[in-house]
């Protein structure tokens, strides 16, 4: 039975409306399956009848728990009692006419024929060989053999239950750290991952070795379990192969055939599914390793105790009566670095009422301590969170539990981007003068992200919101709403503006108004970008960062903000090549810096030589003298193969010579550049071109967005040099699949561009360029 045969069966049986239930699917997909291997089976053994002895075929794997997806592995055992010489000679032929049958109807087959004691003694010392047997069942054959090598290997799962705990405990962390978390993954593995299939199918395993599993552990088990099994159905049914990570460009697709109403709500379910599973396995799993003590419970707080190296809310404190328990608790475990106690979690969801008034007296207090732990108050407010008391406390929170981000940008949910940002943060403390304001601004920063509208400015509302309720002064809630306001500034300014522009300088210094503000944004910034990704914050971001600040720290400290627009480029030795009239070309770790003869369009030949080596240029800066002679940098990112840097310098010097082909031989490897893959659910919008007349004093700043691709900066450089535009600097951002490229230019005779009609052909030319 081919597998388009065994779907028109299943189609059959589950009406018009079909199965949408994981667990429904592939139980259906497993009876039909069972049949048509039984029949297999009994034509096999009546063509190669046994004289003797005992034979039975068992389902394993996941064929053995009825979970087959379409297009999952059928496992196999064929399990005997003959003895070594009569099987050898006697099974062959039956096992290659069971397995046949089922190889030529493109089933990926996973099979094995074994000795009943054979099996057994594999599973002493092979732990997927013990699992297997925990979840096997019979199929056809000898039911009496099939049950009995279950139930040994069952019992010998649970007479070697300590040996098979700690080799399965191992497997499963190093398992998580290889296939990453399915919560947080742009593109999560269903099965493998931290909070996924895998990790539910191990409790159960531990479970049958003496773990005890609560009940309300296992009915979350179960419906996060349900959650993942339906997302890896329909991976299946919508790319038509085998597969457990849910890449990007499938999503909308699986969400469709799911019956989920949009891919944001698929990647929603399955976030908070691999959130709550990886915390029960995390719980569960801690429980079994944790060592059990005798000593007499320890206060830490009032009402607090330290019990078995968890904390627990004493037994004569009332939470109902003095809601602050809750994030005393917190503070506690996080101080002590361990679990809140299952019994404390209990007992405090069942009583805490929401918090929608002002706050009680003293949990501020409680809340800042709580995220000045740093990194230890994660695991805490995670398990907070499992019982729904993070959102009672502060009910603008709901929005953003397990909302996706969906790029490659974002490694986090919303909801824990915010809590690694405030960790972050609370490491960053000493270098401002109001530590409160910034762990509570790192935590607020993007709560707008669960709400339509601009995020910003929808969490700038939050922050006036939330602000007073926390019992915030006025001044500290302004406070706190321009850190919100403003958390994107420095690093945009940063990577996108000419910081030796007097009015780059001074804009920034207008916009924060004061020193503490600028230094609570300066550790935000940093805070925000660790717990963005690691392609969000780098030694070169950090660099152009700080080099902001220290400017702008200057003149809000009184200084003439004449004094701080000195210049990094050109230096002294390229100052001297110039003056020279030496055509140069050098690499300096990440930095190809370019001394030519001035001339219309070099800057954009230049860019078009590198884009065609395959290398990203992230900034760009030119410099020209009144001698004729210009001078280019370009800063890129260094591939993670060798750059052929003698190809570079002589592509650039037949550039400049005026001897390369350089638009057909970039037309060329557009055409056969491999597209990268989607990084990002949404797609770019429309190309933009804006005219930013109060970004500088000297020059016309120019900003475009487009969907980036191969020569886009040599694209855009050429179109603004045909229209007698001099670029004396150039910022050039790439987020995703979007660029965000800044020129700071002149006219050919060195004035603004401010005839309306020359600005329209220039955004005329550019989006032509882009396009």
């Amino acid at each position: 039975m081919e597998l388009v045969d065994r779907q028109l069966h299943l189609d059959d049986a589950a009406g018009p409306d079909g199965l949408t239930g994981g667990r429904a699917y592939c139980r259906a997909l497993t009876d039909i399956t069972d049949d048509w291997v039984v029949d297999v089976f009994d034509a096999a053994l009546a063509d190669h009848p046994l004289e003797s002895g005992r034979l039975a075929l068992v389902a394993v794997g996941g064929f053995g728990r009825g979970e087959l997806a379409p297009h999952s592995d059928l496992d196999l055992l064929l399990v005997h009692d003959l003895k070594a010489k009569k099987a050898a000679t006697t099974l062959e032929p039956l096992a290659s006419a069971i397995w046949y049958p089922l190889w030529d109807s493109g089933v990926k087959l996973g099979h094995a024929v074994r000795r009943i004691d054979e099996q057994l003694e594999l599973a002493r010392t092979d732990l997927d060989s013990a699992t297997a047997l925990i979840t096997a069942r019979p199929l056809a054959g000898d039911d009496d053999l099939a049950q009995e090598v279950i139930d040994e290997g069952i019992a010998q799962w649970q007479a070697r239950r300590e040996q098979y705990l700690e080799e399965l405990h191992s497997r499963v962390r190093v398992r998580q750290e290889s296939a990453g978390d399915v919560a947080y993954r742009l593109e999560p593995d269903l099965k493998d991952g931290h909070g996924g299939l895998r990790d539910v199918q191990s409790l159960w395993w531990a479970r049958s070795a003496g773990l005890v599993l609560q009940p309300e552990d296992q009915v979350a088990l179960d419906h996060c379990y349900e959650t993942l099994l339906r997302a890896r159905v329909a991976l299946h049914q919508a790319t038509g192969r085998p597969g457990e990570i849910l890449r990007l460009e499938d999503q909308d697709a699986v969400a469709d055939v799911g019956k989920w109403d949009h891919a944001d709500h698929l990647m929603a379910d399955v976030a908070a599914a691999g959130r709550t599973v990886a915390w029960l396995c995390d719980e569960n799993w801690g429980r079994v390793v944790a060592q059990v003590t005798d000593t007499p419970d320890r206060p830490v707080a009032p009402g607090i105790v330290l019990s078995s190296g968890e904390i627990e809310v004493a037994a004569d404190a009332d939470p109902a009566a003095d809601p602050t328990l809750v994030l005393q608790a917190a503070v506690a475990a996080a101080r002590h670095d361990c679990r809140i106690g299952r019994a404390t979690l209990d007992r405090l969801n069942d009583v805490v009422e929401p918090w929608p008034g002002a706050w009680p007296l003293g949990a501020t207090d409680d809340l800042i301590a709580l995220l000045l732990e740093g990194h230890r108050s994660i695991r805490v407010l995670e398990a907070l969170d499992q019982r729904d008391l993070v959102a009672r406390l502060l009910p603008e929170w709901e929005p953003v539990r397990s909302k996706p981000q969906r790029n490659a940008y974002h490694r986090f949910t919303v909801d824990r981007h915010l809590w690694e940002a405030a960790a972050n943060a609370a490491e960053l403390a000493d270098r401002v003068s109001r530590p409160d304001l910034l762990v509570l601004g790192a935590l607020l920063h993007d709560l707008g992200k669960g709400y339509p509208g601009d995020h910003t400015e929808v969490g700038m509302e939050l922050a006036r919101t939330i602000g007073p309720r926390l019992g915030l002064v006025p001044s500290d809630v302004d406070v706190l709403v321009a850190m919100v306001e403003h958390h994107l500034l420095l690093p945009d300014v940063a990577m996108r503006r000419d910081l030796t522009d007097e009015v780059t300088i001074r804009q920034v210094a207008d916009t924060v108004g004061s020193v503490e503000v600028l230094d609570l944004l300066h550790a935000l910034t940093e805070a925000d970008s660790l717990a963005t990704g690691p392609s969000a914050w780098g030694s070169w971001k950090e660099g152009l960062v700080t080099d902001l600040v220290s400017r702008v720290r200057f003149v809000l400290g009184g200084g003439d903000v004449a004094e701080v627009t000195w210049r990094l480029f050109p230096d002294a030795d390229t100052l001297a090549l110039m003056a020279r009239g030496d055509i140069d070309v050098s690499l300096q770790s990440d930095v190809i810096t370019v001394v030519y003869p001035d001339s219309a369009g070099t800057f954009s030949q230049i860019a078009g030589v590198i884009s065609l080596h395959g290398l990203d240029v992230v900034s760009a800066q030119a410099h020209s003298d009144e001698g004729g002679m210009a001078a280019s940098q370009f800063r890129i990112v260094l591939p993670e193969t060798a750059i052929n840097w003698r190809a570079i310098q002589k592509d650039l010097g037949r550039a400049l010579a005026h001897e390369l082909a350089l638009e057909a031989r970039l037309h060329d490897r557009a055409r056969t550049y491999r597209r990268r893959r989607r990084t990002q659910a949404e797609l770019p919008g429309p190309p933009s071109v804006m005219f930013d007349d109060e970004a500088s004093s000297n020059s016309t700043v120019i900003v475009v967005r487009a969907a980036t691709k191969v020569g886009i900066l040599h694209r855009i450089t050429k179109s603004l040099s045909e229209l007698g535009l001099d670029i004396r600097h150039a910022t050039v951002q790439t987020t995703g699949m979007e660029v965000v490229d800044t020129f700071y230019v002149r006219a050919s005779g060195g004035g603004l561009i401010t005839n309306e009609f020359h600005r329209k052909e220039i955004r005329r030319a550019v989006i032509h360029a882009v396009s």
